[in-house]
């Protein structure tokens, strides 16, 4: 019995065997082709990111999309140097004038000043000439003056032929000479003792008129005059009798203190 119930067994699992696979379709053997997946310039992709590709395409492995943030304050650094100064750019245009301000305080009472001459007039002038001509003999010799124009409070010393500063002050001086014919004209114009300006003149056959002329700042008691300087050749200057060819002035522009 025991027997014939083992062959029983094995008929009928070889039948229900030729059943299934007369009944299920059979599966070919899947063929693996190459298939290109990137460009020359490309680089392949590996099978684990292709198919992150798939899953994050479909739906149902759709992966949540996370921003980080970043703490900035962190990865501030420390404060640098201060930089070397740039060149300066170019002048704007000039603004409109703005409004008045208002007036400022009054100021102070100044000291007072230094107490003046009650007789002492600021103003000073003369006009001196000369009618007679001169030679020179000597080295250095003194010009003095015959004819007086203007001498505004005899400041000018006629017999001394000198200017004597009594008003302090910026002073102009003019001297006017005429020139004689085949003779050298040298004058000296004299501060004090020494020369502050030249009028020269070249021999020649025709006399002309020399001017000099400049500007002087005195002090009180300072003498300003003419002298006539001689050297190898004869020195001269022309004038006559009834004319004046040789004239001397100056005056008082502003005083030291007024």
């Amino acid at each position: 019995k025991m027997s014939a119930v083992f062959l029983l067994l094995l008929v009928s699992t070889a039948n229900v065997s030729a059943v299934l696979e007369k009944g299920l379709p059979r599966r070919e053997p899947r063929r693996l082709s190459c298939v290109r997946c990137c460009g020359p310039s490309e680089q392949p992709v590996s099978i684990i990111s292709s198919r992150y590709t798939r899953m994050s395409s479909d739906p149902a492995y759709s992966v949540p999309k996370v921003q980080p943030t970043i703490d900035i304050t962190i990865l501030k650094g420390e404060k640098g140097e201060m930089g070397e100064k740039g060149y300066p750019g170019a002048v704007g245009k000039e603004g409109e004038r703005g409004l008045r301000g208002l007036n400022g305080r009054k100021g102070q009472k100044g000291q007072p000043g230094p107490q003046g001459h009650s007789c002492k007039q600021l103003y000073a002038a003369f006009s001196v000439g000369r009618r007679k001509p001169l030679h020179s003999s000597d080295y250095f010799q003194h010009v003095t003056f015959d004819t007086e124009f203007v001498n505004l409070y005899k400041h000018f010393n006629m017999f001394s032929g000198k200017f004597f500063c009594y008003v302090a002050g910026v002073y102009y001086f003019s001297l006017n000479v005429h020139t004689w014919n085949f003779k050298e004209t040298y004058l000296h114009l004299m501060k004090n003792e020494k020369e502050v300006a030249i009028l020269y003149a070249q021999p020649s056959d025709r006399s002309i008129m020399q001017s000099q002329s400049l500007m002087l700042d005195l002090q009180e008691g300072e003498e300003v005059w003419v002298r006539m300087f001689k050297r190898e050749r004869e020195n001269a200057i022309y004038s006559e009798e009834s004319d004046v060819y040789i004239i001397f002035n100056g005056h008082l522009i502003k005083p030291a203190v007024e």
